[in-house]
């Protein structure tokens, strides 16, 4: 039965779109772009609730349970949220470094903007990686040795490419698909020297998702009982991962979620089971005998745990192929900036706001939840057309200036 228990919460906000989209035109230079491609008013705003209803009290929380109680904790960070924290909430930057400086915690990096890359340039996505390893250090002041990529995005390249770059470890979701009959509670060997951590999907799920849902018969989730559920699973270690926002912002503090977390500890120590960062899974436990080659077609840990998720509907594939030609249109410009620009219109979240496209049901529900109010009286169909229009102006715009020349292709070779 498991005896340790790793908690990994990570920390993400998009840079969102500018709805209806601006004009853009070939004299304009990349930070002229920035403003009218990204919504800077709607991103402040949306950062500051954030920081005041989840980051600034769950943060203080998990102060006191690693610094006064003993808990272990495995903390993702998007540059993406760094960036906008640095402009609208420096405090909490603070309160993040504070956080990171207690020895029971462990920084884990993500791919810096939450973006696809790694379907479009596999080596830039390499570079953008340890790029991100090396400026995650540097403003924290702690190393990066397991990684996640975007929404736990993982398949056979992803793997190699991470491991290429020496990572200890990687994380992944452990949907029955990707697991193919193994348990979840195993450190795996992915076929290299980078090792693999499967987030046990129920479990996570059961205070992700449903702590505050009043059908289901788990509610309400105490935490000794929630202890118990750990210790009974069979294997070596259980790994949970949530997102940050679980604390305060998806499940207000009401709810009673912040109290859950503060009995938890207590709770596991009962029950046998002590909190583990991630590489102190991998250091504490040798990987299963039966290894878990990564799957072919890209699983995460979003919706039924696979891409269509995010390329599920025909406005979503539309908006996929944009980001295409705008990411090409950039690099074969060469100028760092334009191919920085693209990189953010690569985000994941600007395929997640529109899941809800043409679907029904549960995953249709959050990613509508996550849509912002604004961009709804422009109907339906409008927010898609006025989205392609954003990659559209960008496509037209960087088609129509200059190209750098050779060392527009030796920034692009040694840029971002």
């Amino acid at each position: 039965m498991a005896q340790d228990l790793a908690i990994y919460v990570v920390m993400h906000q998009p840079r969102r779109l500018r709805l209806p989209a601006a004009t853009l035109t070939p004299g304009m230079s990349a930070r002229e772009m920035a403003p009218a491609l990204f919504d800077e008013e709607m991103n402040a705003r949306y950062l500051t609730k954030v920081a005041e209803t989840s980051y600034r009290p769950a943060l203080a929380m998990f102060h006191e349970l690693a610094a006064e109680r003993g808990l272990r904790l495995s903390l993702g960070i998007s540059w993406s949220l760094v960036v906008q924290l640095e402009r609208w909430a420096p405090d909490v930057i603070t309160r993040l470094g504070e956080l990171l400086a207690l020895p029971g915690v462990e920084l884990v990096g993500v791919e810096p903007y939450h973006s696809f890359l790694s379907y479009l340039d596999i080596k830039r996505f390499q570079r953008r990686m340890s790029w991100m390893r090396d400026h995650l250090a540097k403003r924290f002041g702690r190393q990066v040795t397991v990684t996640d990529t975007t929404e736990m995005m993982m398949n056979r390249e992803i793997y190699l490419a991470l491991d290429q770059l020496g990572f200890q470890g990687a994380v992944l979701d452990g949907r029955p698909q990707v697991m193919r009959g193994r348990e979840p509670t195993r450190v795996f060997d992915g076929g290299g020297q980078m090792r693999l951590l499967a987030r046990h999907v129920a479990l996570s799920d059961d205070v992700g998702y449903r702590f505050t849902d009043r059908n289901w018969d788990g509610f309400p989730l105490l935490a000794p009982t929630y202890a118990h559920w750990i210790a009974d699973t069979p294997g070596d270690f259980v790994m949970v991962g949530w997102d940050f926002e679980t604390f305060g912002e998806h499940h207000r503090r009401e709810s009673g979620i912040f109290e859950f977390m503060r009995h938890l500890p207590e709770s596991l120590a009962a029950a046998g089971v002590r909190t583990r960062t991630l590489s102190e899974v991998i250091a504490r436990h040798p990987a299963a005998e039966d290894p878990l080659p990564p799957p072919v077609e890209t699983a995460t840990w979003a919706g039924i745990g696979d891409i269509s998720f995010f390329l599920g509907n025909p406005a979503q594939e539309r908006v996929f192929r944009l980001m295409h030609h705008a990411y090409h249109t950039a690099v074969l410009n060469g100028d760092p900036e334009l191919v920085d620009l693209a990189l953010w219109l690569l985000q994941s979240d600007h395929l997640h706001l529109i899941q809800w496209y043409g679907r029904f049901g549960p995953e249709a529900e959050v990613s509508a939840y996550f849509t912002p109010d604004e961009w709804w009286p422009l109907g339906n169909q409008g927010i898609v057309n006025e989205i392609a229009r954003v990659y559209e102006q960008f496509v037209g715009a960087v088609a129509g200036r200059p190209a750098r020349r050779a060392a527009g292709r030796h920034a692009v070779m040694a840029g971002t």
